[in-house]
């Protein structure tokens, strides 16, 4: 299980397709392009779109407080076996 911050708002609990891990696909589908692992103290792993500011994407005000740095576009907090390595 995984969440998705949209930055709009909306969050919603994810599972992957295939019961226990994301690929990167659908990573990629989730966030919309290329990911980027957000580094943070805590133990678990933040997923954003690698040129998220680039492409000009709204910031995402629930995924900054949590962060605790800006975060552009959708946020995929991955917890449990859905943890990169």
């Amino acid at each position: 299980m995984a969440l998705l911050m949209k930055a709009n708002g909306i969050e919603e609990t994810i599972h992957p397709q295939d019961g226990s891990e994301f690929s990167l696909e659908e990573l990629q589908r989730l966030v919309g392009g290329y990911i980027e692992r957000v580094p943070t103290p805590q133990s678990k792993d933040f997923i954003v779109n690698e040129e998220g500011i680039l492409k000009g994407l709204p910031i995402n005000q629930k995924a900054t407080m949590i962060a605790g740095q800006p975060i552009v576009g959708d946020m995929v907090i991955l917890t449990g076996k859905e943890r990169l390595t």
